[in-house]
């Protein structure tokens, strides 16, 4: 999520989807990042963020879980590697010159990794965000895992860290349709394919970087959209189907979507698909 929705893989070799990477970025930012809005939500009001809380947001792409928590008084840092146009948006949003001579809270936006965050004289981070769901593509645990060991030294002992996931397939209609990406782009299911979400995948990712769990929730974020193309955007947005228009092209892509969508397509045009995400929050021991 990152955030994209689920944790980035590098498409297969070969040459890269001809997109347009600014436009990609405002559809991410205009319709698919408020998607896990309750999400953001459901952790800060959990955590009681507020004024105070040193937050560092891992693959906080467009910046829209940094700015709810700025807006609730937190010193907010984003972090990101993969999405430079999502970082120009998210320094629009967060950054002094986009609030005029005041920010609302102090803000950081860091191309690069979580090392990359620390700086002398930085204060400890109260909570760490990793509101990328992971749980529906073999490997994506790995990379959270990378990631969190980059990012837990800078925490205070104690702090909070939140990792979010897919909630069981059956209870996420958008799983269904994020399986096109993978049967166009890997029809063979190797590594970076489909798989189903499993019950302890955040607890395991936690374990392995030494974090203690302390509690857990479940929120319903369904994805609705104004209409089909909408919700085809959005979804290309996310960036999982580049390695699937890769392999065959844009107007396939788009097509398969489009089927794959027809389900949950009202009689008014609308989309809407039901969908269930899992948070854990752990702390830094």
């Amino acid at each position: 999520m990152t955030p994209t929705l689920v944790r980035q893989h590098l498409p297969h070799a070969g040459a890269a989807p001809r997109v347009d990477l600014r436009a990609r970025a405002r559809d991410w930012s205009e319709i698919q990042e408020r998607m896990l809005v309750p999400l953001y939500e459901a952790v800060y009001e959990r955590l009681e963020v507020g004024r105070g809380a040193r937050l560092l947001g891992l693959g906080c792409g467009s910046g829209l879980a940094l700015l709810m928590a700025a807006t609730r008084g937190a010193a907010v840092t984003g972090v990101d590697s993969y999405f430079p146009e999502r970082l120009a948006l998210a320094r629009e949003r967060l950054l002094p010159e986009a609030w005029g001579t005041r920010a609302r809270a102090e803000a950081r936006i860091v191309d690069g990794s979580p090392r990359d965050a620390d700086a002398p004289k930085t204060p400890a981070y109260t909570l760490v965000t990793a509101f990328e769901p992971i749980g529906c593509l073999a490997g994506d645990s790995e990379g959270l895992g990378e990631l969190l060991a980059e990012a837990v030294p800078l925490a205070a002992r104690g702090a909070a860290v939140v990792l979010a996931g897919w909630g069981p397939p059956e209870r996420c209609a958008t799983s269904s349709v994020l399986r096109v990406a993978t049967k166009l782009a890997d029809p063979l299911r190797s590594t970076g394919s489909w798989r189903l979400a499993l019950r302890d995948d955040l607890e395991d990712v936690a374990q392995r970087v030494g974090l203690r769990p302390d509690g857990s929730g479940r929120v319903a974020c369904p994805f609705g959209y104004a209409d089909t193309d909408s919700a085809v955007r959005g979804l290309k947005s996310t960036g999982l189907f580049d390695a699937a228009i890769t392999a065959t092209d844009q107007a396939q892509v788009d097509k398969e979507l489009t089927e794959a969508l027809h389900p949950y397509q009202r009689p008014d045009g609308t989309v809407w698909m039901p969908n269930v995400f899992r948070y854990l929050i752990a702390r830094v021991p």
